[in-house]
């Protein structure tokens, strides 16, 4: 884990003298928030953070760089971290059953009227023939861990084409960076990503993007929000405070990136901001294009889907990978975001 915490000089003038109120009013809460930085996904608490909307809800946050979701979950649980934003794992429901962590809202969502998740392989198996998901019984499929969010989709493409899920051969890498490595050489066929990421894979050489998942799961609810059970059962206003702040960033960024109602300047000063920590390792104008390319919707005010997380559920113990007793109530607590 790398712990990184920076504010734009623009940010601190906009909010100081909120800031300065706070601080007589009495010191912020600090909180750790996870988040993985190669996925754009995780913007609207980066958001939040510059625009001085967590510190209007007195708190002074400082992100956890994580490069899968299972971690995560795991440094929630621990105390580590306060809340994430990442897939359902196998983990996180595990740790759901040990009375350990909540999923208390929702994020990154499959919209129909939006671009999604694309499924693709390497250029070296589309030329083998592997040109629709059909075609990926007998191939291997990039994952990062056993019960993550890639295992699940590569599994719902089998049910729905027909044919066995054990014809995909599953490839754990255990990092996103690591996945994109194989695809691109050619030592994994298969893998499936947000938009974003695939969009820029697929216009070089060695990706080819060969279906949608949105094809072949409905209305899917990518990623969400989680805290650990000790918040959302003893600590509501923390966690009220969170999710009022995080709310507002998810509406700059379905506004910048997604309807794209702000004007370029507003945009252009919203991607500076996810540049801090997302794709932060290059230039900004190399950077830029890759933030806004494909970005998926974001659940406002962090509504939540419990049809997708219960048939999330419903696989995860269908493959043995959690206790056939978890319910959604010890997974969800659905007392401080809308349900659907």
């Amino acid at each position: 884990m790398l712990a990184i915490s920076r504010r734009t000089f623009g940010a601190m003038v906009m909010v100081g003298s909120l800031g300065f109120m706070a601080c007589e009013a009495g010191a912020a809460d600090a909180i750790n928030v996870g988040i993985i930085p190669s996925l754009t996904s995780h913007s609207p608490s980066i958001i939040a953070e510059a625009q001085g909307y967590f510190e209007d809800e007195g708190l002074d946050v400082e992100f956890v760089s994580f490069q899968a979701a299972q971690p995560m979950a795991v440094a929630i649980a621990s105390g580590d971290v306060d809340f994430g934003l990442t897939a359902i794992s196998g983990g996180l429901i595990s740790l759901a059953d040990k009375g350990a962590v909540k999923v208390i809202g929702g994020a990154l969502m499959e919209d129909p009227e939006v671009e999604g998740q694309k499924i693709l392989v390497s250029k070296a198996a589309y030329d083998e023939g592997v040109t629709t998901p059909a075609d990926l019984a007998g191939r291997t499929f990039g994952i990062t861990t056993a019960g993550s969010s890639f295992h699940y989709m590569a599994h719902k493409i089998a049910d729905k084409e027909g044919f066995e899920r054990s014809e995909i051969s599953l490839k754990p890498l255990q990092k996103v960076p690591a996945i994109i490595a194989s695809l691109k050489s050619g030592q994994i066929d298969a893998w499936a990503i947000v938009p974003n990421l695939a969009n820029s894979l697929s216009a070089g050489e060695e990706v080819v993007e060969i279906g949608e998942v949105s094809d072949y799961i409905d209305s899917y609810q990518v990623t969400t929000v989680f805290t650990s059970t000790e918040n959302a059962e003893n600590n509501p206003d923390l966690v009220e405070r969170f999710l009022a702040g995080l709310s507002k960033g998810i509406d700059d960024y379905n506004a910048a990136l997604v309807d794209k109602t702000m004007s370029e300047e507003e945009t252009a000063g919203i991607v500076e901001m996810i540049h801090q920590y997302i794709y932060a390792d290059q230039p900004l104008d190399k950077a830029d294009p890759r933030i806004r390319a494909g970005a998926m919707r974001i659940s406002p005010n962090a509504a939540l889907s419990l049809a997708s997380v219960e048939d999330q559920l419903g696989w995860f113990k269908s493959e043995g990978l959690v206790p056939e007793g978890v319910t959604m109530d010890v997974l969800v607590n659905t007392d401080y975001v809308e349900t659907h």
